[in-house]
């Protein structure tokens, strides 16, 4: 296949991208490597690659294989302007490892009061026992973060849109801030992908993905990585090395081919998401539509100007009712299961309660929220669905 130098489009970039030949060697796609020992033909050959950049270099299972490098290469080029990426056994793991490569003690992290609660509980559990204080900050704050930024202040981490309530933040405002203060900036940009939001072109330090949701796209497989802008790679594979962190040549695999149809599956989920968000918008029984791409919810005005698209996660929240009322719409659901996780092929329906989650915010709801994964099944059969749903929350009214 002849190389060329020319522009790609987000299709073709997830269909070829981390697919080198030496790698491929004539198969399509690049094989399993399983490995934990390397053997070499000589003592001197063992002492020689103890001194080498380990990079994309065979040295010891720990270090990767072709079959994570594959994978690691495909990320970074779905993110312009990168220098690498790094793959993780999970989403949290990966957040764990970006905020240790650029944290020390009497460090400050400051993360929105949106954020999803296992970050949340990295930076009052773990961090906080290493000496690194965490406050929280409103998602909206825009350039205002300039106000809450200290001396001692050394990372933001964004995640946008929020988790459970979907506020869309004002990135590029904070990362301008963050930048003129010498601040790295950490992006959970796993809602959006780099298809939806490039975070490296947006001037993000490190952006990361719970790989487990649209890259692997198929419920199967745990997986996290984090990608860096120049100048921040080498602390995060130093760090990522030190801490032990590796993904399985079969997960990585996985995700490998899970990549390769993701571009034509956001596209579903975007058309199904929107359809099932506008209808819901019509419902009486629903009081707010809590999707990026309404004019309804927080930050859609920062959407409209930053991405290219929306996911297929979204929240509404009824009108009036109680806990008994929402579980009784959410377990008569035929087509949605119920459980954690999302950006699978499957619908889900959760219950989820952000105020129990917030810090520096509150929220005023006219009744409980359910969030929705809208998956890849008919948006006809998932809309009759709801309708029942909210048929039975309605009925006992």
């Amino acid at each position: 296949m002849k190389k060329t130098d020319a522009p790609k489009g987000d299709s073709t970039r997830v269909v070829t991208a981390g697919r080198r030949k030496e790698w491929t060697q004539g198969i399509v796609n690049t094989p399993v490597w399983r490995a934990s020992t390397i053997l070499y033909d000589s003592v001197a050959d063992l002492r020689e690659a103890g001194g080498r950049d380990t990079h994309h270099r065979l040295f010891y299972g720990r270090k990767g294989t072709p079959t994570q490098w594959s994978l690691a290469d495909a990320l970074t080029e779905l993110e312009p302007g990168a220098e690498g990426t790094f793959l993780y056994p999970s989403g949290v793991a990966a957040i764990a490892a970006a905020l240790l490569s650029v944290l020390s003690p009497g460090d400050e992290l400051l993360l929105p009061d949106s954020a999803y609660d296992p970050t949340r509980a990295m930076g009052m559990g773990l961090l906080k026992r290493m000496g690194i204080t965490t406050r929280f900050y409103d998602p909206m704050i825009g350039a205002g973060i300039a106000d809450v930024i200290t001396d001692a202040t050394r990372a933001i981490l964004l995640e946008s849109p929020g988790s459970l309530t979907f506020d869309v933040q004002d990135i590029p405002a904070i990362v301008a801030v963050a930048k003129a203060r010498g601040i790295t900036t950490l992006l959970d940009n796993t809602w959006a992908t780099p298809l939806f939001f490039p975070a490296i072109a947006h001037g993000v330090d490190l952006t990361i993905l719970a790989c487990t949701k649209y890259i692997v796209g198929h419920s199967d497989v745990m997986l996290g990585s984090v990608t860096a802008a120049p100048g921040h790679f080498a602390r995060l594979r130093d760090t990522s090395f030190q801490l032990g962190q590796i993904a399985s040549p079969d997960d990585s695999w996985l995700a490998s081919r899970g990549l390769r149809t993701m571009a034509i599956r956001l596209k579903q989920h975007q058309a199904s998401a929107l359809e099932i968000a506008h209808w819901l918008e019509q419902q009486p029984e629903v009081a707010t539509v809590l999707h990026p791409a309404l004019p309804c919810c927080p930050g859609h005005a920062h959407f409209l100007r930053d991405f290219k698209g929306s996911s297929g996660l979204f929240s509404f929240v009824l009108n009036g009712g109680g806990e008994a009322d929402r579980a009784r719409l959410i377990d008569g659901l035929e087509h949605f299961g119920i459980g954690y996780s999302w950006g699978g092929f499957e619908s889900l329906a959760l219950p989820v309660d952000p105020q129990r989650h917030r810090s520096v915010t509150r929220r005023a709801d006219a009744g409980p929220l359910v969030r929705l994964q809208i998956g890849l099944e008919d948006p006809a059969d998932l809309i009759a669905d709801l309708a029942a749903g909210l048929a039975r929350f309605s009925a006992q009214q």
